[in-house]
């Protein structure tokens, strides 16, 4: 069969510097492979060559959402179907080894296996957005609470006239009194003089921080708002949820195949467990932790805030189901009803 007839599915192997791709025919035969580099060029070279083999179907990529972000979205906006593709299965690579001409051959396998079925997150729209402007402000949050713990054991050690100024304060306090430290910078070899130093700089450093977050913060709340307005209307969801939910989804709703789907995305699918005459389900590990961690935490709210969900809660623990218990149900039930908010919100951002 002529190249221009066959049909082919690719498969990326992708690294920092260089992306290395094989494509194999629909009987799983290796045609090639071949090294581009991981540029814009380089993109469109691949692709180039992927079609100069056959007709090109789908095409399988690892890390679509680190190293392969570039090639993925490339091949999306070429008209591509791009897979997301897993980490290979460790037994096969204990068998067959590892190289990038391996790894790519085995991503295109993966493809035509139908084993990659995931849509890779574009990255692409005001969800992208969201992303970069959580991981600056979570970022910010980390640093203030590690330069507040540097702030605290410093007080522990300093000289006893600061010790005893400082201690009994409150974190507030604490941060506000020793941002008006004044060391004498002509006497920094005494032990009192640099810890006052030492406490003014790092007390600014939280106060920095602490304006960075509340910009960052604000920011984060408008665009998450605008982004999903019927999602943020759901009881017990905030901004900080509501984003965590959607960059867990990412900018293609496309990846919201069913309720059942997003539910098994977030975690939050019941697992059966029975066994013989026990009939239950037990936890999900798996699926997307921060979109699990946003679930429980509006379950936490509802359990506290809302009549029915107490009500449900005391109806259950009458029936002999624990609180830990009680919660997975809420988290699945809640699961269901963000869907439809979710579907309702994207589908106002492609129009």
């Amino acid at each position: 069969m002529t190249p221009s007839k066959r049909s082919i599915i690719g498969g990326v192997d992708t690294h920092t510097a260089t992306h290395h791709a094989a494509v194999i025919d629909l009987n799983g035969r290796l045609i090639a492979d071949a090294n581009s580099p991981a540029t814009p060029a380089g993109y469109a070279a691949m692709l180039t060559w992927m079609r100069n083999q056959g007709k090109l179907s789908r095409v399988g990529v690892e890390g679509t959402g680190a190293y392969g972000a570039g090639v993925a979205r490339h091949m999306h906006e070429q008209g591509v179907e791009v897979l997301e593709v897993p980490r290979p299965d460790r037994r096969i690579r204990r068998q067959r080894g590892k190289s990038d001409p391996i790894d790519a051959e085995a991503a295109a396998r993966t493809v035509l296996a139908g084993t990659a079925s995931s849509a890779p997150k574009l990255a692409d729209g005001p969800i992208e957005a969201i992303r970069m402007l959580r991981v600056a402000r979570n970022g910010a949050v980390k640093a203030r609470t590690a330069a507040l713990n540097t702030l605290r054991s410093m007080v522990i050690t300093a000289p006893e006239p600061l010790r005893t100024q400082l201690r009994p304060l409150s974190s507030a306090q604490l941060v506000a009194a020793c941002a008006r430290l004044r060391p004498d910078l002509a006497n920094l070899a005494e032990p009192v003089h640099a810890a006052k130093l030492a406490l003014r700089s790092i007390a600014l450093r939280v106060q920095h921080f602490d304006i960075e977050t509340r910009s960052l913060r604000k920011q984060l709340d408008e665009l998450t708002q605008a982004a999903a307005p019927t999602t943020s209307a759901v009881f017990g969801l905030g901004p900080d949820t509501v984003s965590a939910l959607l960059i867990t989804i990412g900018d293609n709703p496309d990846r919201l195949r069913s309720e059942a789907a997003f539910a098994h995305l977030c975690g939050v699918a019941p697992i059966p467990a029975s066994s013989g005459k026990t009939n239950r389900h037990r936890l999900h590990r798996g699926g997307d932790r921060a979109g699990n961690s946003a679930l429980h935490i509006a379950a936490v709210v509802r359990l506290r805030y809302d009549p029915r969900s107490r009500a449900y809660a005391n109806r259950r623990t009458t029936e002999g189901l624990s609180m830990p218990e009680i919660i997975r149900c809420q988290k699945r039930y809640l699961a269901r009803e963000i869907f439809h908010a979710l579907r309702a919100d994207y589908a106002k951002l492609s129009t």
